[in-house]
């Protein structure tokens, strides 16, 4: 079952987040800064939303939602930039379930597309994403870091 996070649940998502990003290489994990920061998605948000999946009264994966605009096409796109499912659950629909979740909640909001990155090596991800006949985009990502 997928649920939005809230000040009611959050305190369930944080030790996902803290695996997600040590996952991605993070060292400095801030609980209380992943805190600040998630609580402010929801569904009363013009940002964006954090959903959560509860599977047997536990929640296992989640995916985070941001809104911004594309001037190339002039509208509102969803952007997904995060999506984790616990290691125990993953090959079961959860992560499919969490991007279909994220794309009509971003069309409800007026986003006309979800996008998303992966890491390059993240192969299972993109086995996933390639399995739901999302496209590879041609463009390249950069970080500029002042």
């Amino acid at each position: 079952m997928i649920e939005p996070v809230n000040a009611g649940n959050i305190e369930e998502v944080l030790p996902l987040i803290r695996r997600y990003q040590a996952f991605y290489g993070i060292t400095s994990i801030d609980d209380e800064k992943n805190r600040k920061f998630f609580s402010q998605f929801g569904t009363s948000s013009e940002k964006g939303c954090l959903f959560a999946y509860r599977e047997a009264g536990t929640i296992v994966g989640f995916a985070t939602l941001f809104f911004c605009y594309a001037s190339s096409i002039t509208a509102k796109v969803a952007v997904m930039n995060d999506l984790y499912t616990e290691e125990g659950f993953r090959g079961n629909g959860i992560g499919r379930s969490l991007i279909l979740h994220c794309e009509a909640y971003g069309k409800s909001q007026g986003a006309v597309r979800l996008q998303w990155v992966t890491a390059s090596d993240n192969r299972l991800a993109k086995a996933l994403y390639e399995s739901m006949g999302a496209e590879q985009s041609n463009w390249d990502f950069f970080t500029y870091k002042s």
